[in-house]
């Protein structure tokens, strides 16, 4: 215990190496924007916006790169609670497309995926990194598919790797609970082969967790960092926002996401996911300047 506790206060300060992403590099030493671009039905928020138009969802997903969104996080199924899985031909088509136009657009470029025919068919269309929401998990190809491939990968925690990931047994301590997944499964890819430095974990806020869940894993964002890995926060219009704000509708939740993304990033998460790219740049743009002006002498 007294080795694992020293190696987690290491952590703490670990600098972070920086990921090659096809003609983009992802430095850790200050935070980035994702962009979520769905190409779905029925996402939670923007569920239709794209579908069935690869020209506009590539137009939406350059506007989000212009406006400073150093990643793209493409996805082609909706993970919301209640949402219909999805074949994996038809999500394959959905994305492909627009990974094709937007793979040279200057952003990096993720697939959002659980499926392993998923992953090689938006690898070979030009994408960057991959996100899966059930930690490679799902599929029992997607981590042969996901090491061959040599891309980084985001690992997050969910409370089941079947078809509805938010469903769980509940948790003893939301926060060490989740904290002892992602290290147990980090180690678990690391050796199966992966790099650790192309691991970026995520705790997974909203996929199987209360209210209370959620506001416990934001209050303690900075103890994620003794896992030793970049940390990405997706909390953009989620339903906790509208609990806290008078039931608040999913398009009504800016200022509720703008805030969640401030905090985390002021707990030191080197990437948040969101809808909003352009005001949320601008708040980070706001809290870069602060903290610069903070640390530098007066003259």
């Amino acid at each position: 215990m007294a080795e694992r506790a020293a190696t987690l206060f290491a952590n703490l300060t670990r600098q972070h190496d920086a990921l090659k992403c096809g003609e983009r590099t992802i430095r850790f030493d200050q935070p980035h924007v994702m962009g979520i671009l769905n190409i779905t039905p029925d996402s939670f928020s923007d569920g239709g916006k794209h579908q069935n138009d690869p020209e506009k969802a590539a137009e939406a997903g350059l506007a989000m790169t212009v406006a400073g969104a150093s990643i793209l996080d493409i996805g082609g199924e909706s993970t919301r609670p209640g949402a219909d899985p999805v074949w994996e031909g038809d999500e394959i088509k959905r994305v492909v497309p627009v990974i094709e136009k937007l793979a040279h657009c200057g952003a990096a470029i993720s697939i959002d995926t659980r499926k392993a025919a998923v992953m090689e068919a938006a690898i070979a269309a030009g994408t960057h990194l991959i996100n899966d929401v059930s930690a490679l998990l799902h599929d029992k190809r997607s981590l042969e598919v996901a090491g061959v491939s040599g891309l980084p990968v985001i690992l997050m925690h969910a409370p089941s790797s079947g078809k509805d990931p938010h469903k769980g047994d509940g948790y003893g301590n939301i926060v060490t609970d989740t904290l002892d997944w992602l290290e147990q499964r980090v180690a678990e890819v690391v050796a199966a082969g992966f790099e650790r430095d192309k691991i970026i974990i995520d705790p997974g806020l909203g996929f199987g967790k209360s209210l209370t869940d959620n506001l416990a894993l934001m209050n303690n964002i900075a103890m994620f960092h003794a896992l030793g890995q970049p940390l990405l926060i997706g909390a953009s219009r989620k339903r906790m926002i509208g609990a806290l704000s008078k039931e608040a509708p999913v398009d009504q939740r800016l200022g509720g996401s703008i805030a969640f993304a401030h905090h985390a990033i002021q707990q030191g998460a080197q990437i948040v996911r969101v809808h909003d790219v352009p005001e949320t740049v601008q708040a980070l743009q706001i809290w870069r300047g602060m903290r610069d002006a903070g640390v530098t002498a007066p003259v």
